[in-house]
């Protein structure tokens, strides 16, 4: 019986960030807009490749978000969804949230987003629930910048998950790891 053969000596890529950069430009982008759904950055980072490094992938990521024009912003905001609660949590909390999320949405006509990653899980409702409350006395201009930034955040977020995670998937398409 031959000895199997590493995947590396085969020229085969071995990490994500290998197959990521390897992947063919549709499938990089559709992995690329799960993270952030305006078209424009995804096709930028996907464009950009090959990238040496993550840290290389999530710079240009962020430099692809402070470039996003209006139109783009408005496609990557429309894209995102409220903020889901853990199973078990209280029925008057999901009351809750469902208001303030419909007040913010009424006011600034897209999803709130926050990015937890910082956060402890049993934070989230709190951390939800106040900054939509603190957010909805923004001005829309003040809003939409804060929004941006929050966006930046959660697409390098969702970016970083799913170079990491998905080493083994044999391939970029649609994440296999929720973002």
């Amino acid at each position: 019986m031959a000895a199997a053969v590493p995947a590396q000596a085969r020229g085969l890529p071995t990490d994500a960030l290998a197959v990521f950069n390897a992947a063919p430009s549709r499938a990089a982008e559709a992995s690329l807009l799960a993270c952030c759904g305006s078209v424009r950055w995804a096709h930028r980072v996907a464009a950009h490749r090959p990238y040496p490094t993550l840290d290389a992938l999530l710079a240009a990521a962020d430099e692809a978000g402070y470039d996003l024009s209006g139109a783009d912003l408005d496609e990557a905001l429309g894209d995102e969804t409220a903020p889901v609660l853990p199973p078990g949590t209280p029925t008057a909390a999901h009351t809750a949230l469902r208001a303030a999320h419909d007040a913010y949405e009424a006011r600034f006509g897209h999803a709130f987003i926050v990015c937890l990653d910082a956060d402890r899980p049993e934070e989230h409702l709190d951390r939800v629930l106040g900054g939509i409350r603190a957010r909805l006395a923004n001005e829309p201009e003040e809003e939409r910048a804060v929004a941006a930034d929050e966006l930046r955040r959660l697409a390098r977020t969702r970016l970083a998950r799913l170079i990491q995670h998905s080493a083994g998937s044999g391939g970029f398409g649609r994440p296999s790891v929720p973002v």
